[in-house]
């Protein structure tokens, strides 16, 4: 088979792929906004978020400026409503107000840019161009798209009323292999953080480069709500020993004294899942917490959040080949098998649940079920380079920012790996957002 020929297959494979990415996620776009009336579509169930139609109309709009116009260099489908579905240039509290498309319109807006877009992919040639090879700007759509199908399904979490979403309960563990107190050694050394080679990594993912760690102790799963609940009847949520002086003044001023949608239930908690109210089971991933309070539960424990370079090095780092995987368990993309992914489950499965998905160190639950808070403030990789826009990942570079890892089981398998980073304010918990806990090696511990 010649070069040429080789790659006119590949290219019609890469063609196939894009164009299931694109459906799957137009399917839980579909779903999320279908599932309510226009009246709840176009209200603002709480000002950190948008309304669903904002969300609708504005995947569709990213989808025709850089596939549309930019790939495909083909005149704009509605070029008048840019500024209203700019993100930068109107925030999330202030979109009520603006003149948004009625439901109706906004459908039809994405169903005419998806045609546009099918006949592009048709086309469109894969050349060396950044923005097309590998089909890297169809990728960054997809993932721009499932990435709002998580944000929308928070708002289905803040919206009140009944229930409108319905998923099976995640599985139960497999087998008492993972202690929900269980600790694993992750040795000295060096490792390959980021990548160079996935080709729908997102800029700041990149590029790969060499990280030398110190020898350090990660807990085996996340911490539980059972562990958490610990923590608060120790006082946890009173004892300012625990909290640093922002965290402690944050508590005060929002009054904080459970995770995010918990009540008190007897001498028991509930919370709230899309709707539904039951009781809190002690062996799943706490979640709806914020850095601050993950950072007090740490402090309490005797430990301290990892850094992002820790906990990329015990999701990626095989010890028997000294590479970096793509995922903990390999290189092959999730199966259900491996992670409470892809919003099948609309809520953390307990501790055990995936024995597949560990890493060959032992760790577990590291892809799925919650993102993970570090204590890592969210910068450019060194060499870093912004692509194909500043504002996907540059203008968020500071101190503000705190990084979390590993996706939620609101995340889409595409928007979702070893390297993916996630990023947000220390005091946002409406995300599906959990943490682990880390701790320095002591001399006295050796790899096995």
């Amino acid at each position: 088979m010649s070069a040429r020929s080789r790659g006119h297959v590949d290219g019609e494979q890469l063609r196939d792929r894009i164009a299931v990415e694109l459906a799957r996620a137009r399917s839980r776009t579909t779903l999320l906004t279908e599932v309510v009336d226009d009246a709840d579509l176009m209200r603002q169930h709480s000002p950190l978020m948008s309304p669903l139609v904002w969300d609708l109309a504005h995947v569709g709009n990213q989808e025709e400026l850089w596939l549309v116009r930019d790939v495909g260099g083909r005149e704009p489908v509605r070029c008048d409503i840019d500024e209203l579905y700019d993100a930068f240039k109107q925030p999330r509290r202030d979109r009520p107000a603006l003149p948004l498309l009625p439901p109706a319109e906004a459908r039809a807006y994405l169903e005419t840019v998806r045609d546009k877009v099918h006949d592009l992919l048709d086309a469109v040639a894969f050349t060396e161009r950044p923005l097309v090879a590998d089909g890297f700007a169809f990728g960054m759509i997809v993932q721009h798209e499932q990435q709002h199908d998580e944000t929308m399904l928070a708002t289905h979490q803040l919206r009140s009323g009944s229930a409108v979403l319905h998923a099976p309960a995640p599985p139960e563990p497999h087998r008492p292999s993972v202690q929900v107190d269980g600790e694993v050694l992750v040795p000295a050394g060096e490792f390959i953080m980021g990548t160079d080679t996935d080709p729908w990594a997102l800029d700041n993912e990149r590029p790969a480069h060499r990280v030398d760690l110190p020898a350090y102790v990660i807990d085996a799963a996340p911490v539980t709500n059972g562990q958490y609940a610990a923590f608060m009847a120790d006082g946890g949520y009173t004892d300012p020993r625990w909290w640093s002086p922002a965290g402690w003044a944050h508590r005060l001023r929002e009054q904080l004294s459970a995770p995010m949608h918990w009540r008190r239930d007897g001498d028991q908690w509930s919370y709230r899942r899309f709707g539904r109210w039951s009781r809190v089971r002690a062996d799943e991933p706490v979640v709806h917490v914020c850095w601050y309070e993950a950072q007090a539960y740490a402090a309490w424990a005797g430990k301290r959040l990892p850094t992002e370079a820790e906990w990329e090095k015990a999701a990626r780092w095989d010890p028997a080949s000294g590479r970096s995987r793509r995922y903990p368990w390999g290189d092959d993309d999730p199966t259900e098998a491996h992670a409470n992914l892809d919003q099948r489950h609309l809520w953390p499965a307990p501790v055990g649940a995936y024995p597949a998905g560990a890493s060959p160190l032992g760790v577990h639950q590291l892809i799925g079920d919650v993102w993970e808070w570090t204590s890592t403030t969210f910068n450019g990789h060194p060499g870093f380079a912004a692509f194909p826009y500043r504002e996907y990942s540059e203008v968020f570079f500071g101190d503000d920012y705190r990084v979390l890892r590993g996706g939620s089981f609101g995340t889409d398998r595409s928007a979702c790996r070893g390297t993916f980073r996630n990023w947000d304010y220390p005091i946002r918990r409406q995300i599906f957002s959990g943490f682990r806990c880390a701790r320095d090696a002591r001399p006295d511990e050796s790899y096995r």
